[in-house]
C-alpha cells in the first residue's frame, strides 16, 4: 500500500483573497511580523498495490480532479507502507 500526501496551492501569479483576509486578521491580533499568507489544500490518499506506476496515477488524479492546473500548483510525496 502507498500513502500519498498531496499539497495544492494557488500559483504565485494568482491573487489569494482568503490568504489576505487571514493576514489582515493576524495583523489585527498584533501578529504584525506576518508578511504574507497563502491558503492551500492538503490531502492524504491511501492507494492499494497496483501494477501501474503510482506516480503516474497520482499525477493524473491531480491534473484531472485534485488541482486546477490553470490556477493551482501541486506537489506530492509517496511513501510505501507495510500492510499489517
Amino acid at each position: 500500500m502507498y500513502r500519498v500526501k498531496v499539497y495544492v496551492t494557488l500559483r504565485e501569479s494568482v491573487l489569494d483573497p482568503q490568504g489576505n483576509a487571514v493576514k489582515n486578521a493576524l495583523h489585527s491580533m498584533n501578529f504584525n511580523e506576518v508578511e504574507d499568507v497563502r491558503i492551500g489544500k492538503y490531502m492524504e490518499l491511501a492507494i492499494g498495490k497496483t501494477d501501474r506506476n503510482v506516480e503516474e496515477i497520482v499525477d493524473e488524479m491531480c491534473k484531472k480532479l485534485l488541482a486546477n492546473p490553470v490556477i493551482e500548483d501541486y506537489r506530492y510525496e509517496i511513501e510505501e507502507v507495510a500492510v499489517k
